[in-house]
Protein backbone atom coordinates (compact mmCIF):
# COMPACT_ATOMS: atom_id res chain seq x y z
CA UNK A 1 0.00 0.00 0.00
CA UNK A 2 1.30 3.37 -0.70
CA UNK A 3 1.99 6.38 1.54
CA UNK A 4 -1.05 8.61 -0.15
CA UNK A 5 -3.62 5.76 0.10
CA UNK A 6 -2.72 5.03 3.61
CA UNK A 7 -3.06 8.48 4.47
CA UNK A 8 -6.36 8.57 2.29
CA UNK A 9 -7.79 5.33 4.10
CA UNK A 10 -6.94 6.76 7.22
CA UNK A 11 -8.76 10.04 6.38
CA UNK A 12 -12.01 8.54 5.46
CA UNK A 13 -11.12 6.35 8.74
CA UNK A 14 -11.52 9.37 11.03
CA UNK A 15 -14.40 10.94 8.68
CA UNK A 16 -16.98 7.87 9.35
CA UNK A 17 -16.00 7.98 12.79
CA UNK A 18 -16.85 11.45 12.98
CA UNK A 19 -19.81 11.12 11.22
CA UNK A 20 -21.27 8.10 13.35
CA UNK A 21 -20.87 9.88 16.45
CA UNK A 22 -22.58 13.29 15.17
CA UNK A 23 -25.22 10.81 13.36
CA UNK A 24 -25.75 9.17 16.96
CA UNK A 25 -25.69 12.48 18.67
CA UNK A 26 -29.14 13.59 16.64
CA UNK A 27 -27.16 16.99 15.95
CA UNK A 28 -29.34 18.87 13.25
CA UNK A 29 -26.80 18.66 9.65
CA UNK A 30 -27.59 22.20 8.86
CA UNK A 31 -26.55 23.32 13.16
CA UNK A 32 -23.05 21.28 11.44
CA UNK A 33 -23.30 23.64 8.65
CA UNK A 34 -23.81 26.83 10.51
CA UNK A 35 -21.18 25.74 13.19
CA UNK A 36 -18.31 25.87 9.85
CA UNK A 37 -19.70 29.41 8.74
CA UNK A 38 -18.53 30.52 12.82
CA UNK A 39 -15.27 28.64 12.74
CA UNK A 40 -14.70 30.54 8.97
CA UNK A 41 -15.97 33.97 10.53
CA UNK A 42 -12.65 33.25 13.43
CA UNK A 43 -10.53 32.71 11.13
CA UNK A 44 -11.49 35.37 9.18
CA UNK A 45 -10.71 37.52 12.22
CA UNK A 46 -6.84 35.66 12.53
CA UNK A 47 -6.37 36.64 8.73
CA UNK A 48 -7.43 40.35 9.47
CA UNK A 49 -4.54 40.30 12.09
CA UNK A 50 -2.11 38.57 10.58
CA UNK A 51 -1.82 35.63 12.15
CA UNK A 52 -2.55 32.82 8.92
CA UNK A 53 -0.74 30.24 10.11
CA UNK A 54 -3.18 29.80 12.98
CA UNK A 55 -5.80 31.13 10.92
CA UNK A 56 -4.87 28.19 8.50
CA UNK A 57 -5.59 25.69 11.45
CA UNK A 58 -8.86 27.11 11.93
CA UNK A 59 -9.47 27.01 8.34
CA UNK A 60 -8.77 23.00 7.98
CA UNK A 61 -11.40 22.56 11.63
CA UNK A 62 -14.03 24.48 9.66
CA UNK A 63 -13.46 22.22 6.73
CA UNK A 64 -13.93 18.70 8.47
CA UNK A 65 -17.59 20.63 9.40
CA UNK A 66 -17.85 21.17 5.85
CA UNK A 67 -16.81 17.53 4.56
CA UNK A 68 -19.50 16.18 7.36
CA UNK A 69 -22.59 18.12 6.92
CA UNK A 70 -23.78 16.52 4.05
CA UNK A 71 -22.74 12.76 5.07
CA UNK A 72 -24.25 13.59 8.63
CA UNK A 73 -27.36 13.95 6.36
CA UNK A 74 -27.39 10.81 4.94
CA UNK A 75 -26.62 8.99 7.11
CA UNK A 76 -29.45 10.07 9.63
CA UNK A 77 -32.27 10.28 6.32
CA UNK A 78 -32.29 14.11 6.75
CA UNK A 79 -31.39 15.15 3.04
CA UNK A 80 -33.87 17.74 2.27
CA UNK A 81 -33.97 20.83 -0.56
CA UNK A 82 -33.59 23.18 2.22
CA UNK A 83 -30.56 21.54 3.35
CA UNK A 84 -28.63 21.82 0.10
CA UNK A 85 -29.85 25.35 -0.28
CA UNK A 86 -28.81 26.40 2.62
CA UNK A 87 -25.18 24.62 2.85
CA UNK A 88 -24.73 26.57 -0.41
CA UNK A 89 -25.11 29.75 0.98
CA UNK A 90 -23.32 29.64 3.91
CA UNK A 91 -20.47 28.19 2.26
CA UNK A 92 -20.72 31.88 0.31
CA UNK A 93 -20.72 33.67 3.37
CA UNK A 94 -17.36 31.24 4.63
CA UNK A 95 -15.67 32.23 1.81
CA UNK A 96 -16.39 36.12 1.36
CA UNK A 97 -15.67 36.59 4.99
CA UNK A 98 -12.18 34.88 4.65
CA UNK A 99 -11.44 37.21 2.00
CA UNK A 100 -12.80 40.12 4.16
CA UNK A 101 -10.42 39.11 6.27
CA UNK A 102 -8.02 39.51 3.85
CA UNK A 103 -8.87 42.76 2.74
CA UNK A 104 -8.86 43.81 6.21
CA UNK A 105 -5.32 42.52 6.81
CA UNK A 106 -3.76 44.19 3.59
CA UNK A 107 -5.61 47.67 4.48
CA UNK A 108 -4.04 47.66 7.77
CA UNK A 109 -0.44 47.29 6.29
CA UNK A 110 -1.04 49.86 3.37
CA UNK A 111 -0.80 47.60 0.80
CA UNK A 112 -3.24 48.54 -1.31
CA UNK A 113 -2.52 46.79 -4.50
CA UNK A 114 -3.10 43.41 -2.50
CA UNK A 115 -6.57 44.55 -1.17
CA UNK A 116 -7.70 45.25 -4.90
CA UNK A 117 -6.17 41.56 -5.87
CA UNK A 118 -8.11 40.28 -2.86
CA UNK A 119 -11.21 41.66 -4.47
CA UNK A 120 -10.93 40.67 -7.36
CA UNK A 121 -10.23 37.15 -5.64
CA UNK A 122 -13.56 38.12 -3.89
CA UNK A 123 -15.54 38.57 -7.66
CA UNK A 124 -14.24 35.37 -9.03
CA UNK A 125 -14.96 32.98 -6.19
CA UNK A 126 -18.37 34.71 -6.50
CA UNK A 127 -18.69 34.19 -10.43
CA UNK A 128 -17.37 30.59 -10.86
CA UNK A 129 -20.60 29.54 -8.26
CA UNK A 130 -22.92 32.60 -9.63
CA UNK A 131 -22.15 30.89 -13.40
CA UNK A 132 -23.01 27.68 -12.75
CA UNK A 133 -26.06 28.13 -10.72
CA UNK A 134 -27.21 30.92 -13.57
CA UNK A 135 -26.11 28.20 -16.26
CA UNK A 136 -27.71 25.01 -15.06
CA UNK A 137 -31.03 27.23 -15.15
CA UNK A 138 -30.42 26.75 -19.61
CA UNK A 139 -28.19 23.82 -19.35
CA UNK A 140 -28.59 20.36 -17.47
CA UNK A 141 -25.02 21.00 -16.00
CA UNK A 142 -22.45 22.90 -16.08
CA UNK A 143 -18.89 21.71 -13.64
CA UNK A 144 -16.35 22.56 -16.40
CA UNK A 145 -13.23 24.72 -14.72
CA UNK A 146 -10.70 23.63 -12.45
CA UNK A 147 -11.43 26.44 -9.32
CA UNK A 148 -14.00 25.24 -7.67
CA UNK A 149 -14.49 25.51 -4.36
CA UNK A 150 -12.48 22.74 -2.52
CA UNK A 151 -9.83 24.32 -4.72
CA UNK A 152 -9.76 27.79 -3.48
CA UNK A 153 -10.09 26.61 0.21
CA UNK A 154 -7.00 24.30 -0.13
CA UNK A 155 -5.42 27.06 -1.87
CA UNK A 156 -6.07 29.49 1.06
CA UNK A 157 -5.27 26.77 3.86
CA UNK A 158 -1.39 26.50 1.92
CA UNK A 159 -0.96 30.43 1.76
CA UNK A 160 -2.07 30.80 5.44
CA UNK A 161 0.35 27.76 6.68
CA UNK A 162 3.19 28.20 4.28
CA UNK A 163 3.47 32.20 4.29
CA UNK A 164 2.79 32.39 0.84
CA UNK A 165 -0.86 34.33 0.25
CA UNK A 166 0.14 36.91 -2.22
CA UNK A 167 1.10 34.12 -4.42
CA UNK A 168 -2.34 32.01 -3.56
CA UNK A 169 -3.87 35.14 -4.51
CA UNK A 170 -2.94 35.48 -7.61
CA UNK A 171 -3.44 32.20 -8.86
CA UNK A 172 -7.08 32.12 -7.25
CA UNK A 173 -7.46 35.24 -9.37
CA UNK A 174 -6.26 33.89 -12.67
CA UNK A 175 -7.90 30.25 -12.03
CA UNK A 176 -11.04 31.66 -10.93
CA UNK A 177 -11.86 33.72 -13.42
CA UNK A 178 -10.28 31.36 -16.22
CA UNK A 179 -13.12 28.95 -14.55
CA UNK A 180 -15.86 31.39 -15.03
CA UNK A 181 -14.59 32.16 -18.67
CA UNK A 182 -14.69 28.80 -19.54
CA UNK A 183 -17.91 28.26 -18.04
CA UNK A 184 -19.51 30.90 -20.27
CA UNK A 185 -18.09 29.36 -23.49
CA UNK A 186 -19.31 25.83 -22.06
CA UNK A 187 -22.96 27.21 -21.48
CA UNK A 188 -23.25 29.16 -24.82
CA UNK A 189 -22.03 26.04 -26.73
CA UNK A 190 -24.32 23.56 -25.15
CA UNK A 191 -27.35 26.64 -25.45
CA UNK A 192 -26.24 26.80 -28.89
CA UNK A 193 -26.43 22.77 -29.24
CA UNK A 194 -30.13 22.60 -27.78
CA UNK A 195 -31.10 25.25 -29.83
CA UNK A 196 -30.31 23.87 -32.71
CA UNK A 197 -31.84 20.23 -31.78
CA UNK A 198 -35.08 21.99 -30.86
CA UNK A 199 -35.19 23.69 -34.44
CA UNK A 200 -34.11 20.14 -36.49
CA UNK A 201 -37.36 19.18 -38.03
CA UNK A 202 -38.61 15.26 -36.30
CA UNK A 203 -37.86 12.44 -38.88
CA UNK A 204 -41.45 11.78 -40.59
CA UNK A 205 -43.60 8.91 -39.14
CA UNK A 206 -43.82 6.34 -41.88
CA UNK A 207 -45.85 3.47 -41.15
CA UNK A 208 -45.64 0.19 -42.65
CA UNK A 209 -48.69 -1.25 -44.14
Amino acid sequence: MTLTRMIGTACSTVIRLIVRALALSRIHPNVLTFIGLVINIVAAVLLGAGRFQAAGVVIISAGIFDMVDGRVARATNQVTPFGGFFDSVVDRYSDLALLMGLLVFYASINRYFYVVLTAVVMTASVMVSYTRSRAENTIPLCKVGFLERPERIVLLIIGALFDRMAAVLWVIAVLGNLTVIHRMIFTWQEASRLERAQLRPAPADVTRK
